[in-house]
């Protein structure tokens, strides 16, 4: 059966665009991802969103920004998973290429958080739990993590300080990458002195609010793969190994473990068994970071990590320059930012260009294979995607 490579990437800076709609946005990331894979124009388009509905009082998002993209007549189509809606865009994008339903696919992710008050996107941002069993009871997305980062501090012994390397990492990270909403270096200090959001989890240790916009073209076989790149001008190929998708309860009391995200560790046993490699073998990774206990709950689930020893060894610098796997160089979901549907297009996106050498960030050290991991809710929905290098 034909493989599926990804042969164009393309993002846009995050960050509050008053002055920009979404499918302004959204157009320019698809049109640098054509750009970059030689022009070669999408013969379909799934896009990644979670609260078109809610904060742009806009459905029928795919047929709209493939019409002001100019692409009007394609399939386009939106998928929602939650802050997980990226990477399950690029699950959905995968089945058509493999399938050979269409054979150039643009996976894309947009959102556009700016222009509603921050109360109104909180309580967007909590649909992804359940409405009846936690939302209509006043909980907030941040008030869930808040639960599971207490009880896990609880159980393994770890103070505020020490889950606090996380957001001092992906900072110094971010400080480097021209596309990130905070670009600049922190202290622990800051840290620590910033407001509680919900106790324990201050003000730094979660992720802004923000927009933003990214876009992948897939492609079915390494003849046409190879054909576009030559175009581009490259002759680095990057295959999509393996995808796994998985999912849990929505509301958390359900959960047979809290400090167990199941359906990360369903999700990443599965991509990485159709890519037929070990957690071992990943070089690198974009985990999702949306609160600092997440990214260490992250490491764990996936299998990088001991359950329970991530901030210990994050401290001691594993996961950083020169380890196997080094994680989140693009400063994740943290500093970065999380433009909720598409941020699982940007983590994809940007281990493409850390496997080709490329990123304009802080380089990863020459990668073979690469795994990302997006979820929906508190891993209610999960996808995680290993990308491999070829020559």
């Amino acid at each position: 059966m034909e493989k599926v490579f990804i042969v164009g990437v393309g993002m846009t800076k995050i960050g509050r665009f008053y002055e920009q709609s979404g499918r302004e946005l959204f157009s320019q990331a698809l049109w640098k991802a054509i750009e970059d894979a030689g022009g070669v124009k999408p013969r379909a388009l799934v896009v990644g969103n979670m609260m078109s509905s809610t904060l742009m009082n806009q459905d029928s998002l795919g047929a709209l920004l493939a019409d002001y993209a100019g692409l009007r007549g394609i399939p386009a189509f939106k998928v929602e998973a939650a802050c997980g809606s990226g990477g399950a865009a690029l699950y959905a994008g995968y089945a058509l290429v493999k399938s050979g339903v269409a054979d150039v696919v643009a996976v894309g992710g947009l959102e556009k958080q700016t222009e509603a008050t921050t109360p109104y996107v909180t309580r967007a941002l909590a649909q992804a739990a359940d409405a009846d069993f936690e939302v209509f009871y006043g909980v907030t997305f941040t008030g869930l993590n808040a639960m599971i980062a207490r009880l896990y501090m609880q159980l393994f012994g770890y103070s505020d300080e020490d889950l606090s390397y996380w957001p001092l990492k992906m900072h110094e990270y971010a400080s480097y990458n021209p596309y990130a909403q905070l670009p600049r270096k922190t202290s622990m200090k800051e840290i620590l002195d910033s407001p509680v959001i919900a106790d324990p989890i201050r003000l730094f240790h979660a992720a802004p609010i923000g927009d933003g916009a990214a876009a992948v073209i897939l492609v079915r076989g390494e003849e046409k793969a190879r054909e576009i790149a030559k175009a581009a001008g490259r002759d680095t190929l990057i295959e999509v190994a393996g995808v796994g998708m998985a999912t849990d309860s929505v509301d958390i009391a359900s959960r047979n473990n809290l400090v167990v995200m199941e359906a990360t560790a369903k999700a990443a046993q599965e991509a990485l068994r159709m890519a037929g490699i070990g957690v071992k073998d990943v070089d690198y990774a974009e985990v999702h970071d949306a609160f600092h206990v997440t990214g260490y709950a992250a490491l764990e689930d996936i299998g990088f990590a001991p359950k329970g020893e991530a901030p210990r060894l994050f401290k001691e610098g594993r996961f950083q320059k020169g380890d196997k796997p080094e994680v989140n160089f693009s400063g994740g979901l943290k500093a970065r930012g999380h433009p909720v549907g598409a941020t699982g297009v940007y983590q994809v996106a940007e281990a493409v260009m850390q496997l080709r050498g490329d990123f304009p960030g802080f380089k990863a050290s020459s990668p073979e294979t690469a795994l990302t991991h997006n979820m929906g809710g508190v891993s209610t929905i999960t996808v995680v995607s290993v990308l491999r290098r070829w020559k």
